[in-house]
């Protein structure tokens, strides 16, 4: 295995659509693109491998809870010995307007749990990353907890419809080793 690529979300039909999700909407995307079934059940995650650009590619959503998402990353990239560099990790980010992307090659968790429990276990920030954004709240005193785990409106889910193919393109471009040019594009 040469790469993981893995969608940051919850399991459960609850929060199939919320913002918190918004890794998992998208890696299902990019793999349905690829070909590629995520239905095999290894690392506590569902994931699925394919050749992509002449790279093998390990996709990971992980089962465990957002907050626990660093013991699937860690387990996968123990078992290939894949260093941080080639994981790349697709979430939410409550800083970024809603359906912006940003792609970073390394950085702090932010506040996001999920990446929080990556960098732990990894013992590293290095790996790469797309963060969309969720933090257009209409009322500004929600609960930031229930605002990611609320469910997004249809003009957010279109909105994020028309972000996919980049978020496609951008994990293209992290595989062929050319994340550079993902981020001169895309941010």
């Amino acid at each position: 295995m040469d790469y993981i690529v893995v969608g940051l979300g919850n399991p459960g039909k609850r929060y199939a659509y919320t913002r918190h999700n918004v890794g998992w909407i998208a890696l299902d995307y990019i793999t349905d693109k690829l070909g590629v079934k995520t239905n095999k059940l290894k690392f506590k995650s569902l994931c699925g491998e394919a050749t992509v650009n002449e790279k093998k590619v390990l996709f990971l959503k992980p089962q465990t809870f957002m907050n626990l998402s660093g013991e699937a990353v860690f387990a996968a990239s123990s078992f290939y010995k894949i260093p941080p560099e080639r994981i790349l990790v697709i979430c939410d980010d409550i800083a970024l307007p809603s359906n912006k992307i940003r792609i970073r090659r390394h950085g702090s968790d932010g506040g996001h749990r999920g990446l929080r429990s990556i960098i732990m276990l990894l013992g590293s920030d290095s790996f790469p990353r797309i963060k969309i954004g969720v933090s257009d709240r209409s009322n500004p005193d929600m609960d930031l907890k229930d605002w990611v785990t609320g469910e997004m409106t249809d003009d957010e889910l279109n909105c994020l419809d028309k972000k996919l193919p980049d978020m496609l393109k951008a994990t293209e471009a992290f595989i062929s080793d050319n994340l550079e040019k993902a981020m001169a594009e895309f941010n």
